[in-house]
């Protein structure tokens, strides 16, 4: 193919720990000569997206890679009274640390993170502004991150109203559409577990892990049992897959990447490793399928 034909706009998908995914999506990209010159994220997809778009990738990943259990647990800053169990901030600080920051507009690619805004349920694209100020409305997970103030409006999360947001792509000047699912169909055993690390045995790491171990896929043959957060959690995916799957109807894009919605659970970044495998794993897979549906129309370089 030559060059402008593998031009992307690429679409990153809403799903917590399962968005590391998208690293190995875009490692498998850039590794097999595609050009991507736009992207369009919600929640995780905008997090490891702006990353991507800053040029400081292979950094996150290094240090993704490098969490273990407890690490994550300190990441988590809870707070008491507010709309959500945990304010987000801490997390934000230390990649603003660690990648740097930029201002949207000024990105070497075209980039939309999705929000949604909390009093009218408008989907809120955010091209300007401050990156890690539009990356953390959009992930700002109803009861697990508190709402992000962003000028006048409120925001959460840009699953609530569009999980795989392919919409902010359509008028790109690129060849392809790549688009990132993470909530595909679950699978037996789609990410061979590892050990977790020991964690210090008190009362707050039982109660944050009580909570984690809450939002966890139910994905168990025998009937689960959810508490409070897991019926939250189980009920808002629900809604996700249905919105995603319209969503896609109306616009689908030129390749479908699915990542297993029971991969991991929502704060399993311990598992970046694997989960950036998998990611490798299910985009050339996704390539050699539409290539073979295609008629080799798309070429799907051997990974």
């Amino acid at each position: 193919m030559q060059t402008s034909n593998r031009t992307v706009s690429l679409v990153l998908g809403s799903g917590g720990a399962r968005g590391l995914a998208h690293i190995g999506v875009i490692h498998w990209l850039i590794e097999n000569g595609y050009e991507i010159r736009s992207i369009s994220g919600a929640s995780i997809g905008a997090l490891v997206g702006g990353i991507h778009a800053i040029g400081k990738l292979d950094v996150y990943a290094e240090w993704v890679m490098a969490l273990e259990r407890l690490d994550v647990l300190r990441l988590l800053d809870p707070t008491i009274g507010r709309p959500g169990i945990f304010k987000g901030e801490r997390i934000i600080s230390v990649l603003r640390e660690l990648v740097g920051d930029a201002h949207v507009e000024q990105l070497p690619v075209s980039y939309t993170a999705v929000a949604t805004d909390l009093e009218t349920g408008e989907e809120v694209w955010l091209r300007q502004g401050n990156l890690f100020d539009a990356i953390r409305a959009s992930m700002a997970t109803p009861m697990v991150f508190t709402p992000f103030r962003h000028g006048r409006r409120q925001l959460i999360d840009g699953a609530v109203v569009n999980p795989v947001p392919i919409a902010p792509t359509l008028d790109d000047p690129t060849a392809l559409t790549v688009a990132v699912d993470l909530s595909g169909p679950a699978e037996q055993d789609p990410l061979p577990g590892r050990s977790a690390s020991l964690v210090a045995d008190n009362a707050y790491h039982r109660r944050i892990l009580k909570f984690i171990d809450a939002l966890r896929p139910g994905t168990q043959a025998k009937e689960p049992s959810h508490g409070m957060f897991g019926v939250a959690m189980v009920a808002m995916q629900a809604m996700q897959d249905t919105i995603a799957r319209l969503r896609t109807a109306a616009y689908m894009p030129d390749v479908m990447i699915e990542i297993p919605r029971n991969a991991c659970g929502f704060f399993e970044f311990w598992k970046a490793e694997e989960l950036i495998a998998l990611g490798r794993e299910r985009t050339a897979r996704a390539f050699e399928a539409q290539a073979a549906r295609a008629g080799s129309t798309l070429e799907a370089p051997s990974s």
